[in-house]
């Protein structure tokens, strides 16, 4: 993904043909797929031409339109943002920008990160979703139009379209990256994340934005396998992709169990919920007052959020700081948890954007979660599947989900 800086003259050169790559692939796509808002050309060019010396010199780059981008609006998929000017970028933007990425435009948002979609289409197939609610931001990596895009998680809004799209995606353990110049919805759950088409081009992007994270190849790996039975009805061929999955990761040498009853997941679902509507009723208060401009489940959730007592609300926050202590005492003495990252592929129509259920406990937990993707099914539709990590180990989830990729790629490394 990154781009070689031999000389200043040639990399500003290199840069500059990069950008310019990706807006004609998106010329190409763009018809199809409606993964942008707004693209800026302009920016883009002049940004490629001072970029700095770094790791990721003149990769063009997407941006999920809750996050700023200096100069450009921030309307977050609603009428009741429009025309908002962000006067500084994002504190994800800025680091990107410091590595020598170059930001191309706004990639697509449900409304307010919710669940209201927006016009974008599966590229796999066009009459799909593409997840949500970082939809633009996966489609457009899924497209090939930018190899790196910026997305936020509040319940599956990063994991679910990675999965659905077939890329890889990464979601910060919440609180370890700022959320400043994210417009948020929860901001005990929210967190910032990236999508790019492997897990290789994922370690770096994300060792990229911060120095202090590099992807361990760990010797010894053990890993908890979690169906998500309880919580939906999966599909036989996610299924079939989690089990050929942890085989093969059994026959490389990992350590493999099942994660059984060690994690209250159905309680903890039930807890992000309550979670999520208490603290999105008061971010989108001003927004509440404006009911005719909301979407119906946008006004429901508001709604549900008002109602919601603090007794409550905190009694939510009591069993996330429970379970949370016993989880990461859970993946000290092991390593991840694999799971299915959505029921199935992404479901036909456009109107809704899937289920985020098999995200919510680990989201509500604040753990770091790698989408691996590679796997199909029989119709030939992504499948992606979740990785669920300690967040003082993010270097060593990395390095696992890079040998599950090559595993389901059918390029097994030797664990051990």
């Amino acid at each position: 993904m990154s781009v070689p800086a031999s000389a200043s003259a040639s990399a500003s050169v290199s840069a500059s043909r990069s950008v310019e790559d990706a807006l004609t692939r998106l010329e190409r796509t763009e018809g199809k797929i409606h993964a942008w808002v707004r693209v800026d050309a302009d920016g883009a060019r002049a940004a490629a031409r001072r970029a700095p010396d770094g790791p990721l010199r003149g990769v063009p780059f997407g941006v999920k339109d809750i996050i700023d981008v200096a100069g450009l609006p921030t309307e977050c998929g609603s009428p009741l943002r429009r025309g908002r000017i962000a006067e500084a970028d994002a504190w994800l933007v800025e680091r990107l920008r410091r590595a020598g990425a170059v930001p191309l435009g706004k990639t697509v948002t449900t409304e307010f990160a919710y669940f209201q979609p927006g016009p974008t289409r599966n590229p796999h197939r066009p009459e799909h979703t593409p997840g949500g609610s970082s939809s633009g931001s996966a489609a457009a990596v899924a497209a090939g139009v930018v190899p790196l895009a910026l997305g936020s998680q509040t319940a599956g809004s990063l994991t679910r379209p990675a999965s659905f799209c077939g890329v890889a995606g990464y979601v910060a353990p919440v609180g370890a990256w700022s959320t400043r110049g994210i417009a948020g919805l929860s901001p005990s759950l929210d967190a910032p994340g990236l999508l790019t088409a492997t897990v290789t081009e994922l370690a770096a992007a994300v060792a990229a934005v911060d120095a202090t994270t590099t992807e361990e190849v760990p010797d010894d790996i053990e890993v908890l396998v979690w169906s998500g039975t309880e919580l939906a009805d999966i599909e036989p061929p996610m299924l079939d992709a989690l089990h050929r999955t942890a085989r093969a990761l059994g026959a490389a040498g990992a350590r493999r169990a099942d994660l059984g009853d060690r994690v209250p997941v159905a309680e903890l679902t039930d807890a992000h919920a309550t979670v999520m509507a208490h603290e999105a009723a008061r971010s989108l208060a001003a927004e509440a007052r404006h009911p005719e401009a909301l979407s119906t489940p946008l006004r429901e959730l508001l709604d549900r959020g008002a109602r919601s007592s603090g007794a409550e609300y905190r009694a939510a926050l009591e069993t996330a700081r429970a379970a949370r202590t016993r989880i990461l005492a859970l993946l000290e003495r092991t390593d991840v948890i694999l799971a299915p990252a959505a029921p199935g592929p992404a479901p036909y129509g456009v109107g809704a954007t899937g289920t985020p259920v098999l995200s919510r406990c680990w989201q509500l937990l604040g753990l770091p979660v790698v989408t691996v993707p590679g796997h199909r099914d029989p119709d030939g539709m992504p499948l992606g599947l979740q990785l669920v990590g300690h967040p003082g180990r993010v270097g060593r989830l990395l390095g696992i989900a890079r040998r599950t990729e090559a595993l389901i790629a059918g390029h097994p490394p030797a664990i051990g």
